[in-house]
């Protein structure tokens, strides 16, 4: 008896090439000529008259040959399609994690459903931001947000100042300039907010997502492993079309 994972692995191959002939034998049966044909036999009129070759067009097509193939590709797949199905439906595993027991008889069919999610919230996860390491950040618990201290930064303010370039002598007054310069006139307290994850936090996620992740593929190969018994409908379905 087969497995179902043998079945799975047949199942595509028999598909293309079912699919890839009835796609033939479709288009072909669309013209009518090929389901035609004739003999043509000359009758001279006279003894001594001339003879003419018979001419013939042989029939390539038979309406009831060209549905008992169909029949038979559509059986093979329609069987092997029901074989997985049916051995789908009992085809269950547990999904363990570190010997603890997290989901107990899964189908194979939420097994692939599930490992497509998880999947997908890997990817997620692994897209979200991180808090910067270049700061020290404290959580909220209020609010579940993280801030750093407060981190001072001057304000500062330009003001004119003048300087003597050359003092005042009997001759000549005093020569000076304004200049401008930057003074302080206060401080701006800057406190960080974030709401991203910490980087020990991220990585915690991702290694417990890939964890399951293994799990789940694990019991899906399990599943898979089901026996799978031949499943015969196509004859049934095609005797009832085909009288």
């Amino acid at each position: 008896m087969a497995k179902l994972n043998q079945v799975v692995a047949i199942e595509k191959g028999v598909k293309g090439r079912v699919y890839g002939e009835i796609t033939e034998l479709h288009k072909s049966s669309q013209k009518a000529e090929l389901f035609g044909g004739f003999v043509k036999t000359y009758r001279k009129k006279d003894e001594d008259g001339e003879d003419f070759p018979q001419e013939k067009k042989q029939v390539q097509m038979v309406g009831d040959g060209v549905l008992k193939r169909v029949a038979s590709l559509e059986s093979e797949l329609m069987d092997v399609t029901a074989q997985k199905d049916w051995a789908n439906c009992a085809a269950k595993a547990n999904v363990q994690v570190d010997g603890q027991l997290l989901l107990q008889d899964v189908p194979v069919t939420y097994l692939l459903f599930l490992e497509k999610q998880i999947t997908d919230l890997r990817t997620f996860v692994e897209k979200m931001p991180t808090l910067d390491t270049a700061d020290n950040w404290m959580r909220d618990e209020n609010t579940g947000i993280f801030k750093t201290e407060a981190i001072p930064t001057h304000r500062t303010k330009k003001v004119s100042r003048p300087i003597v370039l050359y003092d005042a002598t009997k001759e000549h007054p005093a020569q000076t300039q304004l200049i401008q310069e930057d003074i302080t006139i206060g401080w701006w307290d800057t406190v960080k907010h974030s709401g991203a994850l910490p980087v020990p936090r991220k990585q915690a996620l991702l290694e417990r997502i890939e964890t399951l992740l293994k799990a789940i593929k694990f019991a899906r190969e399990e599943a898979n492993g089901a026996d799978a018994a031949p499943i015969t409908v196509g004859q049934q379905i095609f005797e009832f079309i085909l009288g």
